[in-house]
């Protein structure tokens, strides 16, 4: 069944409803004067992902020589070093 939203609230949360669309399936009907005007659904060319298809994909993803994967290690505790460093309070 699909959720009606009128035309001011597909603008101002049209990122977050085109996510729901493709990741969820979930379909919209557009409103305007409290008419429908349109509707926001899957297309054929963009199937939901769904997470029993998730093993499938992450072994068709291309692999990592030692290392590549070495370096992208250090470089995400790099990236949460500086993320901690940040997230704690200053001291002036």
């Amino acid at each position: 069944m699909p959720i009606h939203l009128n035309v001011t609230e597909v603008a101002r949360n049209l990122s977050e409803i085109l996510g729901r669309v493709r990741f969820k399936g979930e379909r919209f009907v557009v409103l305007r004067g409290g008419k429908p005007v349109a509707e926001l659904r899957p297309t054929a060319a963009a199937p939901a992902v769904r997470a029993a298809d998730l093993p499938a994909i992450l072994a068709d993803l291309p692999r990592l020589d030692p290392g590549d994967a070495e370096q992208f290690a250090r470089d995400l505790e790099a990236v949460r070093a500086v993320s901690r460093r940040s997230a704690e309070p200053s001291r002036s």
